[in-house]
């Protein structure tokens, strides 16, 4: 009897046994099948833009993709979405890529930052914008930003009196001035240009628009106003729209001072500010750090970099301006 239950009790532990190292090796194998899908699943960017085509903007994104090594469909998947020249759909599309549960989204321009916050509070936000975004309630500041935004802020309010330094370098002889404005743009933008305006001895005419059908009324109301030279402010309304303001621009013989050179690429005269193209680069340093696990909350806030004036003189010759050799000689690019 003893022998018979010596072979129960060794045939009872080899079946215990296979049973256990069954059990260790599903667990080994799900270990293995969970790390090797962590090693696969690619991160998604969202990206959110207004304006209607690919430009020098989404070039400078794609160069810092490359810098950082990230090669789109291979390790990157970006979700690309651009309200086609209108703000109406972007809160739609930062709904959409809320939707989507991407790892980051990167918004370009104040207004696209703007739906994306206020569609999410928990996905990260890398953001470019030309407001002030602490005065504008965006983070609570630029050392630390708190909340899921972080990113580069243009602070175009401190370029307010350079830029009219600018244009009355290139004229001299100006002493008033149209200011196109947007209707929802930051207000601090005029307060600054105003007070630069009056350090300088300019007259100042603010020109508001809400929508394209403005834009005609506006040149008119500059022309009754005997403005000699226009500076726009900054807004990706303005900005989404350049081509008609550019038009009447040069049909009303206005020079003309914008705040990137987009503008100056689609015909206009001069823009100083800060270079788009680096900025967008530079934001995806943000974005690699997050996808690594930085928290937005954690990551100051940064300024441009990079600053470049440019002078068109194609569109100077249309107008029949003379730029001085002096102001030529300090453009960063001259377009002939």
């Amino acid at each position: 009897m003893k022998q018979f239950w010596i072979l129960d009790f060794r045939l009872k532990h080899l079946k215990n046994m296979k049973i256990f190292c069954f059990a260790l090796g599903a667990i080994f194998l799900a270990r293995s099948l969970s790390a090797e899908a962590q090693q696969e699943k690619i991160p998604r960017i969202g990206y959110l833009v207004s304006r209607s085509r690919p430009g020098p903007n989404d070039q400078g994104f794609n160069q810092g993709l490359r810098e950082l090594s990230y090669v789109e469909g291979q390790n990157i998947v970006i979700e690309r979405r651009c309200a086609s020249g209108s703000l109406a759909p972007l809160p739609e599309l930062a709904a959409d890529l809320v939707r989507l549960n991407v790892d980051v989204i990167f918004a370009g321009g104040s207004e696209p930052v703007g739906a994306v916050k206020k569609a999410t509070r928990t996905i990260p936000i890398v953001f470019t914008t030309e407001s002030d975004p602490v005065g504008s309630g965006l983070i609570a500041s630029l050392a630390r930003p708190g909340g899921n935004l972080t990113g580069i802020a243009n602070l175009l309010n401190e370029l307010a009196g350079k830029r009219l330094e600018v244009l009355k370098e290139a004229i001299p002889s100006i002493s008033r001035i149209a200011v196109l404005r947007h209707s929802t743009s930051d207000v601090s933008h005029l307060r600054e240009t105003e007070a630069a305006a009056q350090s300088l001895k300019l007259q100042l005419q603010i020109l508001e628009v809400r929508d394209p059908n403005d834009f005609d009324t506006a040149f008119g109301a500059a022309k009754k106003g005997r403005a000699e030279a226009l500076i726009e402010l900054p807004s990706t309304f303005l900005s989404t729209h350049r081509k008609p303001l550019l038009s009447l621009a040069a049909k009303s013989r206005l020079p003309a001072l914008y705040e990137h050179s987009g503008f100056v690429d689609d015909g206009g005269l001069m823009s100083y500010g800060p270079s788009l193209p680096d900025v967008y680069r530079h934001a995806v340093y943000f974005v690699d750090k997050i996808l690594k696990g930085a928290k937005p909350a954690d990551l100051p806030v940064e300024q441009p970099k990079k600053f470049e004036l440019i002078i068109n003189l194609k569109a100077a010759k249309q107008i029949g301006l003379s730029i001085p050799s002096n102001v030529l000689a300090r453009a960063d690019r001259v377009i002939k």
